[in-house]
């Protein structure tokens, strides 16, 4: 693949991500050459780099979807984010340098900003850097690796929940609490405060619910999400 085909996955994962391109809109190569002023070789390219990484979806007939993830799959994902994330802070928590320990507060610092500043987008760019430097300090390539993965295919949603209202002031005081058992080395506090910042349940999972209700109304698709059983 070239450098420019991966600028423009990156370009493109950013529009998902942003909700410039909906969950279920179709991705059409020509308008994407037209728009990126590119040849469609390196769209093509790109695109099949976000299939690979489950962002998108190719469905017949339709071509390169953005993919809409229901509910249950969504919880599930986020599930799994939890454990992996447990795992990176209990490694960092054990492995990390001073240095480290440094970024992960730096990271933390930039959150405050953001928070103080009412900035959700400034706030989600510096909440990955946080959660980037615990997964660096880890010290583990394939775990950072799985780690890295799962959270790009969640950008959308972690993004979607920093828009409710009061949810980044709750998110940094989650992270607090990381922090202050990372410093303190506890483990039993680290392991339940991770979980309880990346688990999506109770009223989170409420929020979260209403907001892909109003995505998939925005899309303007016939094809709906369907509810959590049980919900």
């Amino acid at each position: 693949m070239s450098r420019m085909s991966d600028r423009l996955r990156e370009a493109i994962e950013e529009e998902i991500t942003t909700g410039k391109l909906l969950p279920g809109s179709r991705l059409d190569e020509a308008e994407l050459a037209k728009r990126f002023k590119v040849s469609r070789t390196p769209i093509r390219e790109a695109l099949n780099l976000l299939l690979g990484e489950g962002l998108i979806e190719a469905r017949p007939r339709r071509g390169a979807v953005v993919t809409r993830v229901t509910p249950q799959r969504l919880i599930e994902m986020f599930e799994v984010m939890a454990e992996l994330e447990v795992m990176c802070a209990q490694l960092a928590s054990r492995r990390m340098s001073e240095e480290e320990l440094a970024a992960i507060e730096s990271a933390h610092a930039a959150c405050q900003g953001a928070v103080v500043a009412r900035d959700a987008d400034a706030y989600f760019y510096a909440n990955e850097r946080f959660h980037y430097a615990i997964y660096t300090a880890s010290h583990n390539s394939f775990l950072f690796e799985q780690a890295a993965a799962l959270q790009r295919k969640l950008r959308p949603y972690r993004r979607l929940q920093l828009r409710v209202r009061n949810r980044i002031q709750r998110s940094f005081d989650e992270h607090q609490a990381i922090v202050d058992a990372l410093r303190s080395g506890t483990a039993e506090q680290l392991v339940t405060s991770v979980r309880n910042h990346v688990l999506v349940q109770g009223e989170r999972f409420a929020d979260l619910v209403s907001s892909l209700s109003r995505l998939d109304a925005s899309a303007g698709d016939t094809d709906r999400t369907p509810a959590l059983v049980g919900a």
